[in-house]
């Protein structure tokens, strides 16, 4: 239900503000600050985007928990995509996103909601369950194969597909 209100909401609000901006500057200008916004928040979307590809590549790297960095990368995605949007209200929202302390009271807000059941990276922690199970690099199959292809007769005809 909160979806559809959003979807009806926001461009009302959008159509809103662009009528009574739009009636206070004018349309030229009112376009071209739309204008101004998607390039100014491209570059923006792009540099918190690489920092935190980076942080994520760094938490990968240090076996920590990536839910934080790839949080952060989804709300600079959000906001590219609302920067991208024309409107004033998108604008507000996904440069709001761009700011890394509104982005932390977003995740703050959605951990007290969100219950992880599992969570698993790297080496088992727990020495019983070490004991079990093999380590991936301890694993050695042997065995002896054989070719089965047939090789190619010069007799076969031409496909016209390949060059003999």
């Amino acid at each position: 239900m909160w979806l559809f209100v959003a979807f009806l909401l926001v461009p009302l609000i959008e159509i809103g503000l662009f009528i009574q901006i739009g009636g206070l500057i004018g349309l030229w200008p009112t376009l071209g600050i739309v204008v101004l916004t998607a390039v100014i928040g491209t570059y923006l979307v792009r540099s918190q985007g690489s920092l935190a590809l980076d942080n994520l590549r760094g938490s990968f790297s240090r076996l920590e928990d990536p839910s934080e960095p790839l949080a952060h990368g989804a709300m600079i995605l959000l906001a590219g995509a609302l920067l991208l949007t024309p409107g004033f209200f998108t604008d507000f929202v996904g440069f709001a996103l761009l700011a890394p302390p509104v982005r932390d009271m977003v995740i703050t807000y959605l951990r007290k909601r969100i219950t992880v059941q599992r969570f698993e990276m790297g080496p088992q922690t727990d020495p019983r369950a070490s004991q079990s199970r093999p380590k991936p690099r301890d694993v050695v199959i042997e065995g002896d194969f054989q070719d089965i292809t047939d090789k190619k007769k010069p007799t076969h005809p031409s496909s016209g597909w390949t060059k003999h």
